[in-house]
């Protein structure tokens, strides 16, 4: 396994939500493991021989959704501005200090949404577009993963 194979397989992981994945092959053994809660899967290979008796797992089945009579908004218009990095999302710089952004507020090109921290590094993420938002999609201090919404901003 090269370099860049490894490097789509942990961007993979990354925005599959799986946990954790292990790979062994002759001689070579890697396993990329994620914060995430855990999730269970199960590959069987044909003609492989499994290497160890499967324990069985249990299951967090959610019930199916019931039909929803609330009309749906039509977002469709909207520009979704997306994190471009794992980490923690932040809305403010400190908790002392007001937040970047609020739902209505006007934003152009440049101004600072929000505050991404990953690895211990504080990054803030500038809109790219102008327009007015609409709605914030995360929660303030919460974890957020790559190509995760964050606003929706209507374009002016």
């Amino acid at each position: 396994m090269d370099i860049k194979q490894i490097q789509d397989l942990i961007r993979f992981v990354a925005k599959s939500g799986v946990n954790e994945v292990a790979i062994e092959q002759n001689d070579f053994k890697i396993t990329i493991k994620t914060n995430q809660a855990p999730t269970y899967v199960t590959a069987n290979v044909p003609g492989a021989q499994p290497a160890f008796e499967q324990a069985p797992v249990a299951a967090n089945i959610a019930p199916a959704p019931t039909a929803d009579t609330t009309p749906v908004a039509d977002t469709s218009h909207y520009i979704t501005v997306r994190s471009p990095m794992i980490g923690t999302f932040y809305r403010s710089s400190t908790p002392e200090k007001p937040l970047f952004v609020n739902v209505g507020d006007e934003i152009k090109p440049g101004s600072v949404l929000c505050i991404i921290e990953a690895m211990k590094l504080f990054n803030e993420i500038e809109s790219e577009v102008s327009g007015r938002i609409v709605k914030v999609l995360a929660d303030n201090a919460s974890p957020v993963e790559y190509d995760q919404p964050l606003f929706l901003v209507e374009p002016m």
